[in-house]
């Protein structure tokens, strides 16, 4: 009786059309189809009933328009367009108590009634497309990340997304997004790449057996950037190509180098044969370079940015080096025996590549046990939802230039370099008076929890505790920041049997690790010490936002030396924020990146402070 009149008044409610209020790339197929032009008949099989059928239904339907009236889809008007194959890509449901996973799954259809598509071939084409796409995917996994991934077999069933296209189709579930085993994999965009360029070569390799050609994968980015002033008037670029150890044919056999003056975009890129580049340059620009690797498979994703700048003030010039590669997944815990597991975005949010439009809000049900029961009560995993309309900033590998911009500022030049071109000896630390490093949210990070994968993103390698230890001794002056300076050196599993990287913080950086997770609110304030030239106060970004990574609770670091002094600390508790020494070398250490300082002002200021500092006797 309940449910009956609910239903009728239900009934009577006048229900008015209204926007979403939401970016237009979080809603579904079957309005982007409508706002984009397509007819209803193909995006709205139900005339305008149900939302839900119209959307999965929608997406096969779409193919079959695009390919209308071509040689693929002849006999059915659209737009002519011969689709080789369509390609549905899906994460699944599904959990598990423990870790473990549950893997990926191929769908495809043959059983219609001719088993053939409209141009005449097997629809059992389709279970070749879905065998190239899932073997690509599985042995890309266990060979990069770990050897027990799930492969789940290839079903040949009628889901509508595998059997309404007219032409060879896979619908992919690729992992269960309600298993945390999986997900552990699954947020880090490491794998993302990987498994996306698995699609993308399974995909070419299914289309150069049904076409018989040889296929070539397109390359991957070079590293160790670097640039230095060749004269006054010229900057000379150099980067390594990258090979793939698991693709042989993705070679690289020319570079596109793209240029940025000032606060301008990149040009259209210039062709290069040789992994080197040379330009001239106009004095108190700055020059920035990105570089993709070019083959006949296609164009990699683009390097880091690198930039520099000549100053017309008679100033040294500052190395800029940039350390902050990493790109990872939040941290995260399992309490086994406990039955709770999940992701600590409040200890690390991990960093997005460029950006992360796909994060809705922190996880709020850490209990394994509990169960899906609705989409408004998912269960295990289950998160906030208040993230949902906002681009998350990540690590836009663009920091030189901004660092670069306050240095010129200050009246000096510079020029900047990756960190693995120092580890590699290509840039040596001791041509430069003055060394920034940049260490952004770099540390120590795994990637899900197989032991094969080894950690990556350490802020100081061995190589570059040797070239940094090698420079100060020769008399360098080197700022560093980063929000995982001391605990990546002290706290961590790694640093307890490794005295080494205690000894290079206390006895080169001069600086040791108080606390992590020293401060929260995004404030810090200039102190008293015997360096008089650091002064003022400044806030970072601590909650997420579209301009900048976040820095969630970055750590407190004190002076390990009688010649070493706090500079700066954490507004809201006192906590050391940053430290000076000033000994036969002299050393800047700070716990808050340089980047994430909000203004613009304050980060000049705060680059001449520190320029000023080093240039003292």
């Amino acid at each position: 009786m309940t449910i009956k009149k609910a239903t009728q008044i239900a009934k009577n409610i006048n229900y008015q059309y209204q926007t979403s209020n939401y970016p237009r790339y979080t809603e579904a197929a079957r309005y982007w189809m409508q706002w984009a032009g397509i007819p209803d008949s193909v995006y709205s099989a139900s005339n305008g009933e149900n939302d839900y059928t119209d959307d999965y239904k929608s997406r096969g339907m779409w193919v079959n328009y695009l390919a209308g009236g071509s040689v693929v889809n002849p006999k059915k008007n659209g737009l002519n367009i011969p689709i080789d194959l369509a390609f549905a890509f899906h994460t699944d449901a599904g959990t598990t108590l423990d870790n473990t996973l549950i893997g990926t799954l191929g769908i495809y259809f043959s059983k219609t009634e001719s088993e053939k598509y409209p141009m005449g071939m097997s629809r059992l084409i389709s279970r070749q497309l879905t065998d190239y796409i899932q073997t690509s995917i599985v042995d890309d996994i266990r060979a990069l990340y770990d050897a027990n991934w799930t492969r789940r077999g290839m079903w040949n069933r009628s889901y509508f997304e595998a059997s309404s296209p007219v032409v060879p189709t896979m619908l992919l579930e690729l992992l269960s997004h309600q298993n945390f085993a999986d997900m552990r994999y699954g947020l880090d965009p490491r794998f993302r790449f990987n498994v996306s360029r698995s699609i993308y070569k399974g995909m070419l390799r299914f289309i150069a057996a049904q076409n018989h050609f040889e296929y070539v994968v397109q390359p991957l980015p070079v590293n160790s950037m670097r640039a230095e002033f060749i004269d006054n008037e010229t900057i000379e670029l150099r980067w390594n190509p990258v090979f793939d150890l698991l693709e042989s044919t993705a070679k690289p056999d020319r570079y596109i180098v793209y240029t940025r003056i000032g606060d301008n975009d990149f040009d259209n890129g210039t062709m290069v044969t040789n992994n080197s580049f040379q330009t001239k340059i106009s004095k108190d620009k700055i020059y920035s370079f990105k570089v993709t690797a070019i083959n006949e498979g296609g164009e990699s994703f683009p390097s880091e940015i690198i930039s520099a700048a000549k100053s017309s003030e008679a100033k040294e010039t500052v190395l800029v080096v940039n350390g902050f590669d990493r790109i990872s997944a939040p941290d995260n815990f399992d309490a086994h025996e406990s039955g709770i597991a999940g992701f600590l975005d409040d200890f690390d949010h991990g960093v997005p590549y460029i950006n992360d439009y796909k994060y809705i809000g922190k996880q709020k049900e850490f209990r394994r046990k509990i169960p899906w029961m609705d989409d408004d009560a998912s269960g295990f995993g289950d998160s906030y939802a208040n993230y949902e309309t906002m681009v998350i900033a990540g690590n836009t590998f663009d920091y030189p230039a901004l660092h670069g911009k306050s240095i010129l500022k200050a009246g000096y030049s510079f020029v900047s370099c990756s960190d693995e071109s120092v580890e590699k000896k290509e840039v040596n630390l001791s041509d430069y008076k003055f060394v920034n490093y940049i260490l952004g949210k770099e540390k120590q990070t795994k990637i899900g929890h197989s032991e094969k994968y080894p950690v990556e993103f350490k802020t100081f390698t061995n190589e570059m505790q040797q070239a940094i230890t090698d420079y100060c001794l020769n008399r360098g002056s080197i700022f560093i920041s980063g929000a995982f300076i001391g605990s990546d050196l002290w706290d961590n599993p790694a640093a307890e049997s490794n005295d080494n990287d205690r000894k290079f913080a206390t006895d080169i950086l001069k600086c040791k690790w108080r606390v992590g997770r020293a401060a929260v609110e995004g404030g810090v304030k200039a102190v008293s010490s015997p360096f008089e030239d650091f002064v003022g106060d400044f806030t970072y970004y601590n909650q997420l936002n579209p301009i900048c990574y976040v820095v969630e609770s970055p750590d407190a670091i004190e002076p390990a030396d009688e010649n070493a002094a706090t500079i700066f600390r954490y507004s809201e508790n006192n906590l050391s924020a940053a430290i000076a020494y000033k000994g036969n070398y002299k050393t800047c250490i700070m716990g808050v990146p340089f980047e994430t300082i909000k203004e613009s002002e304050n980060r000049d200021n705060l680059m001449k402070m520190i320029l000023h500092f080093f240039e003292k006797n």
